[in-house]
């Protein structure tokens, strides 16, 4: 019995064929639309906001509706890479760690910026 890996024989690499799954191109449109409804919700917090807020709540309107553009930009982009990658049957990770927390701080930093705001128009 050897103890050699799979890819290499008597020392030469070989190619094996990446077997892609159907489910994995319905899994990257799944992802893809589940984005774009977070940012039809974003999109329609920032609406609420644009219409039945004050100064402050279009000044945060403004910046959630520029985090959905974002995210809807980000979501495209991520889902021709993949495609891309599962089109030419790429042996790697699909998974991405950096989006969703870059979506996070942005989210994080619009909420702190709308309570600084709403604080300092109180003093």
């Amino acid at each position: 019995m050897s103890t050699q890996p799979l890819t290499q024989v008597n020392g030469k690499r070989i190619a094996l064929p990446v077997r892609v799954e159907p489910k994995v191109f319905f899994a990257n449109e799944r992802t893809f639309l589940s984005w774009l409804n977070f940012t039809v919700v974003l999109g329609g917090l920032a609406i609420g906001l644009l219409n039945f807020g004050d100064r402050i709540g279009r000044i945060s309107a403004v910046l959630f509706t520029f985090i959905a553009m974002f995210v809807m930009l980000y979501a495209l982009y991520t889902f021709h890479w993949r495609a891309t990658k599962i089109r030419n049957r790429e042996a790697a990770p699909y998974d991405d760690r950096v989006g969703p927390t870059v979506l996070c701080i942005f989210l994080l930093a619009a909420v702190i910026v709308n309570f600084y705001l709403r604080l300092a128009d109180k003093k």
